[in-house]
């Protein structure tokens, strides 16, 4: 662009044109913050001048910057919130990029990804990039760490508990929706949010079809079914559909199920995540202050594994681990006979060798399966073992989230048959 005089610029061909200046509102990053930045002087069309030569953009910078991984964490830096500012002075850029640790060994990596990233798109665009200044700070505190300390977005709501595993099928979903049920029967106020976006369960598993939707001005109103409080994706789209979302998109449905859902006072709410370490757990733990989360695992020693790794994320993350559940620990028989069909014990062995609450067992129960698919998990309590069992859990987490809240520690158990 032409030098600018008397608040005229002037074009690289001697004319001179009327400068225009725009204050723009654009959006800094994935979690809403936003920053003002001033458009360089705008040239006026006039002859033999190009007016697309311009700078850079915020959405050019950062959708570059979308483009770079952090080597460790395996997301893209504004996914993970790393991108603090973008200042630019005319054609010249200086981006502000947060790490995990001051002394992080990937940061020369990071910064040639990023100048690499910045000028590709400086020739994709044909925008003209001047200096590139890339300054490195640290935020020691974990994601969830972060959160607390910015106050709670549901202040009504006074223990969030996250209910995830490692992989899909160790019934996830069956322990939150018992969970949630069992705790309301003991007097509490349970919440039970379906963040499992992609595949939805808790529609069925309580009963949810023929039950309306329901609004009060932006605001959902939760399910109020089996004595708690819930939302599910499930019940916003067709049943039918499937889900095939990007991480932003993931993103937005679980900020809009969590915060846009009128849960009003709630003891516990339980969420309900989809299986893996991806972008929801992320999310959650940037959006919500977590009282702590819950690993479900089965006995085998191939779903150890990926518990082991759900555990690290959650620790990564802040969160701390209220306690492992091991679901299908033994089948129960028309006989009344237990039989250790995926080798019983398995979790709670994990649990104690990575120093970890164990809370004990839920069987394969005939009975458990049938209520979970007719929608009637009161239903489970019928079958007397099948509630005792149930009630333990409850019992068990709620003593390790009252001592998570007075800040103890939490020793772990293994128990010796």
């Amino acid at each position: 662009m032409g030098p600018v005089k008397g608040g005229r610029v002037l074009a690289p061909h001697g004319c001179e044109t009327r400068a225009v200046a725009n204050s723009l509102q654009i959006s800094a990053n994935d979690v809403g913050a936003r920053q003002q930045f001033h458009a360089e002087p705008r040239p006026i069309a006039c002859p033999g001048y190009d007016c697309r030569t311009m700078a850079l953009t915020s959405k050019h910078l950062h959708d570059a910057l979308r483009t770079v991984q952090d080597p460790d964490l395996g997301k893209d830096l504004v996914t993970l919130g790393m991108v603090k500012d973008v200042l630019q002075t005319g054609n010249d850029v200086k981006l502000v990029i947060e790490l995990t640790t001051p002394a992080c060994p990937m940061k020369d990596k990071i910064r040639g990804d990023i100048d690499e990233a910045v000028r590709a798109k400086s020739i994709e665009t044909g925008e003209p990039l001047g200096k590139l200044e890339i300054e490195f700070t640290a935020d020691v505190r974990k994601a969830n760490d972060r959160t607390r300390e910015g106050g709670n977005p549901l202040p009504l709501v006074k223990n969030i508990i996250a209910v995830g595993a490692g992989k899909g099928g160790v019934g996830k979903s069956t322990v939150s929706a018992n969970l949630a049920v069992g705790l309301a029967r003991f007097g509490a106020k349970v919440g039970l949010l379906d963040g499992d976006i992609y595949g939805p369960s808790v529609p069925t598993m309580l009963g949810l079809e023929d039950v309306p939707t329901a609004a009060r001005g932006n605001m959902l109103l939760p399910f109020e079914v089996h004595g708690i409080k819930t939302m599910s994706l499930g019940k916003l789209v067709d049943a039918d559909k499937a889900l095939i979302w990007r991480g932003p998109m993931a993103h937005g449905a679980f900020k809009q199920l969590a915060l846009q859902t009128e849960w009003g006072a709630l003891d516990y709410l339980i969420i309900d995540l989809p299986p893996g370490t991806g972008d929801v757990p992320l999310t959650m733990s940037q959006l919500l202050p977590l009282t702590g989360a819950v690993v479900v695992c089965t006995p085998q020693r191939v779903a150890q594994d990926d518990a082991r790794r759900a555990v690290r994320m959650f620790q990564q993350l802040g969160i701390p681990i209220l306690g492992v559940i091991e679901n299908m620990s033994y089948f129960v028989g028309d006989d009344g006979k237990e039989y250790d069909i995926f080798g019983r014990g398995g979790a709670e062995v994990m649990a104690q060798t990575m120093g970890l609450p164990y809370l004990g067992g839920m069987p394969i129960h005939m009975k458990l399966r049938a209520n979970c698919d007719a929608g009637t998990p009161l239903a489970n309590w019928e079958t007397p073992a099948l509630g005792r069992d149930i009630d333990a859990l409850c019992q068990r987490l709620a003593s390790q989230i009252s001592i998570q809240a007075h800040g103890g520690l939490i020793q772990p158990t293994l128990s010796v048959r």
